[in-house]
């Protein structure tokens, strides 16, 4: 039977589109196919950095492709998120993202995203702050810091990597549970921060422990509480605030991937399991631990809850503090 020109059309289009359809299925039952680029929103050398290099190198043999890690520092993460937001929800970008910047940043009210320009893919490491102090600061404990901090109003003074930083509400976190005042000295990055605080022109910060490792051990620098639920294994005679009397203080990072939104289901979830896969390896679990990190697999769903409660936490801490971006 001889079709008309418009039979022939729809025929066409109706055949266009069961290939598209079935070249994307093609397209994700084969992926990846090249090369993956893993977006971070921090220099090198920090624990975000850290998250995403050690992903990268045992991840890619999992998926069988390469990943490249590109640092796009800047903005408290905005430089990053706009980029990652832009790429094609096809897989081959990913953002290591780091919890500062995902629940903290935006209510800063400077964010050029949102969270629905994102799907989460899987949490990778987690990691406690932890409050460290210059070597020669008075105090050997948290107790004995916040008698300090009472009996000097505004005198101790603590660095943050800038406005709005997790270092930064973590340190107002802190006021607002012991009921002390302290001076807020915002630098651009850890690097900088925790060069005044080796140098004494500061007297404590907030941090993951990575950056702070070899300093504590080499008696450079003091830590005096983990503000995680569980003391670190590579800080184990360090306590938790909690057990310090401070409960309230409770600020964990996370370093999780994030993925363009409408990146199709069957890729976010081979990404799920080729991350769980990787978290279960002996040797990553170890090499985050010696960090002062840990390896801390959540699936998507689990990883959009723990955004969405710490996104209201966070929110509320910022909210009554009145803090705004510089």
């Amino acid at each position: 039977m001889t079709m008309t020109r418009k039979q022939f059309g729809r025929f066409a289009l109706a055949t266009g589109l069961a290939l598209g359809v079935a070249g994307t299925a093609a397209a994700r039952s084969d992926y990846p196919n090249k090369p993956i680029n893993m977006i971070v929103p921090a220099s090198a050398g920090g624990t975000t950095d850290l998250a995403a290099r050690m992903a990268a190198q045992a991840l890619g043999p999992v998926l069988g492709q390469s990943i490249v890690v590109e640092n796009k520092g800047g903005g408290n993460g905005n430089i990053a998120a706009a980029q990652a937001k832009r790429a094609e929800a096809d897989g081959y970008t990913l953002l290591m993202q780091y919890s500062g910047f995902h629940v903290i940043s935006p209510h800063l009210g400077k964010s050029s995203w949102e969270l629905t320009d994102f799907v989460p893919v899987a949490n990778v490491l987690s990691a406690p702050q932890i409050v460290v102090v210059r070597r020669d600061l008075p105090v050997n404990t948290l107790q004995e810091l916040v008698a300090y901090a009472k009996a000097n109003p505004a005198k101790l003074n603590y660095a943050s990597s800038g406005n709005g930083s997790l270092q930064h509400v973590t340190g107002v976190q802190l006021e607002q549970a012991a009921g002390i005042r302290m001076v807020h000295v915002p630098y651009k990055g850890t690097g900088p921060a925790l060069q005044d605080l080796l140098g004494g022109q500061v007297d404590l910060t907030f941090g993951t422990a990575p950056p702070f490792m070899s300093h504590i051990q080499s008696g450079k620098l003091k830590v005096l509480a983990v503000t995680g639920k569980e003391r670190l294994p590579s800080l184990a005679n360090v306590p938790t605030t909690a057990e310090a009397g401070l409960p309230g203080v409770n600020a964990t990072s996370w370093f999780a991937l994030f993925a363009p939104a409408k990146t199709s289901p069957e890729i976010v979830r081979k990404l799920e399991t080729d991350v769980r896969n990787m978290l279960n390896d002996a040797a990553f679990q170890k090499k985050a631990l010696d960090q002062g990190a840990t390896a801390d697999f959540k699936d998507s769903k689990a990883l959009g809850a723990m955004v969405k409660r710490d996104w209201d936490m966070w929110g509320k801490v910022v909210k009554e503090a009145n803090i705004q971006a510089e």
